[in-house]
């Protein structure tokens, strides 16, 4: 949806000027949010999560800034697929090596991200993305891939990132390294149906996913806080990006009678098609969830065993 610019206001980020919603939470706090107010927000259920997160000031590609970033009320679907690993392996760069099920086998995802309340403002996002082994991790580990399996704390290198917000845009490709774009992109996901459409250059489709919503559970807040660390490379130094997750309602299905995921063209699809994908493994969606995300920070990652 188009704003004029009297609903807008410019901010610099490192340099770049883009545009955030006037009196939005960005445009109000500058990523120092005031959380009893937010708390306000009948689309909160609580903040108590982010009580135990106190933000640091950084320098980044992007400026001095707070970190974590906060999302006070967001929603996620993660289709997870088998690929056979030489794919994946073509997909990655030296350093970083897939996480197998089975040699040969490897794990891959397809995401959709809709943000309702955050330090950033409203946006969508999706994601192709490849589940590696840890950083400097040696032979493939038992419980690397069970807590990977369980989506408790998952390691990835992501392919595409396109969102649909100039603020996001910035901050993900110039201050985390993400190979992120601005498209049009919407996400809608409730407890019955689960659908997301990311448009490609000329406005047609590149992804897009019609499914049957999981069956929900709920969780209290902090009762269940899974992982995922990112690996991405910033002025040609590796960078590892944490996010943290806390899930309030979330559902998984190993069937996928009820999901229908249609690639077209554009990147995503092409990202997708290169990685070869069997089948779909596993459905995952979080109705109602929260996160905290780091600003990237640098690590060291040696070469794979070829």
């Amino acid at each position: 949806m188009s704003s004029t610019s009297k609903d807008t206001v410019k901010v610099d980020l490192g340099g770049r000027e883009v545009t955030v919603p006037k009196g939005g939470l960005y445009d109000r706090y500058r990523m120092k949010p005031d959380l009893d107010e937010i708390s306000r927000d009948p689309r909160v259920s609580s903040v108590d999560f982010f009580r135990q997160l106190p933000k640091i000031k950084v320098d980044s590609p992007i400026g001095s800034t707070l970190t974590p970033n906060f999302y006070y009320t967001m929603s996620t679907a993660r289709l997870t697929m088998t690929a056979p690993s030489r794919a994946i392996r073509a997909r990655l760069p030296e350093e970083l090596s897939p996480l197998e099920i089975v040699p040969g086998l490897g794990l891959i995802s397809v995401m959709f991200f809709r943000y309702d309340v955050c330090d950033i403002d409203f946006y969508t996002e999706a994601a192709v993305g490849i589940a590696v082994k840890p950083a400097r991790h040696g032979k493939l580990g038992f419980f690397d891939l069970v807590s990977g399996l369980k989506n408790e704390h998952l390691h990835s290198y992501v392919l595409s990132l396109p969102v649909n917000s100039e603020i996001a845009q910035v901050r993900g490709h110039d201050g985390y390294g993400f190979p992120k774009w601005v498209t049009d992109l919407d996400v809608d996901i409730d407890d019955q149906r689960t659908t997301a459409r990311v448009a490609n250059a000329s406005g047609g489709i590149d992804l897009s996913l019609r499914a049957d919503t999981p069956v929900q559970r709920a969780h209290t807040s902090g009762e269940r806080v899974s992982s995922l660390t990112s690996y991405t490379t910033i002025n040609g130094a590796w960078h590892s990006t944490l996010n943290q997750t806390n899930v309030l309602n979330a559902g998984t299905t190993r069937s996928t009678s009820g999901v229908a995921l249609q690639l077209g063209e554009g990147r995503m699809s092409d990202d997708l098609r290169s990685l070869q994908p069997k089948r779909t493994f596993q459905f995952d969606v979080m109705t109602e969830g929260q996160a905290a995300l780091h600003m990237p920070v640098p690590t060291s990652i040696r070469s794979r065993n070829k």
